[in-house]
This record gives C-alpha cells, structure tokens and sequence, in this order.
C-alpha cells in the first residue's frame, strides 16, 4: 500500500473510495512519567514519549491501511496525522486520509 502526503498520486489516474482513518488512544507508564518528570529539571528529549508516540503512530497507520484494504484500495493519498490529549496521561493519535484506486 502507497501512502502519500500529496493530494493525488503522480502520473495516475485515481478513483476516490473515501476516507479511511486509524486511531488509538495510549497511555503513559509511571516508569516513564518518572523519568520525564526527572529529565524536565535537566532539559532534552523524553525518550520514553518519543517512543511511546512513535508507536502510537505506526499502529494508528497500520488501522487506517487495513481500513484501505478493505476498500479494495491500491494507496492513500493526502496523509496526515494528528494528536490530542483525551485526558491525563493518555494521547490519542489519528492517521487519516483519502483511499484510492489507480486506474490503467
């Protein structure tokens, strides 16, 4: 599956199936919420957080890829992600974007 923040997908033809999206909803760890809360007194990168988004995002692509096979769909163009908190301790993250079928 051909995933492209563009809106339409270079020298093809496409035929709109709709929108298909994937999400989650994860949670932080009190070993990482430790951690961050320390490494807030020195600065840098909360590496447990950068992780735990990270992952976030690959299962939340992985949602919305199943979704577009499901379609029947050849790639999904015009990518895009997004990210909230839903309450404390816990983001969600959304992947979403436009299923297509490329056309001969």
């Amino acid at each position: 599956m051909k995933l492209i923040s563009i809106e339409s997908y270079p020298g093809k033809e496409i035929e709109v199936l709709g929108l298909v999206k994937g999400t989650i909803v994860q949670t932080k760890n009190v070993g990482r919420d430790f951690m961050a809360g320390m490494k807030t007194l020195v600065g840098g990168e909360i590496v447990g957080y950068t992780e735990m988004l990270n992952e976030a995002r690959q299962i939340a692509t992985k949602r919305m890829v199943d979704e577009a096979e499901a379609l029947g769909a050849d790639a999904i163009i015009g990518v895009r992600y997004g990210s909230s908190q839903v309450m404390q301790g816990a983001a969600e993250v959304v992947a979403y974007g436009t299923a297509v079928k490329l056309v001969e």
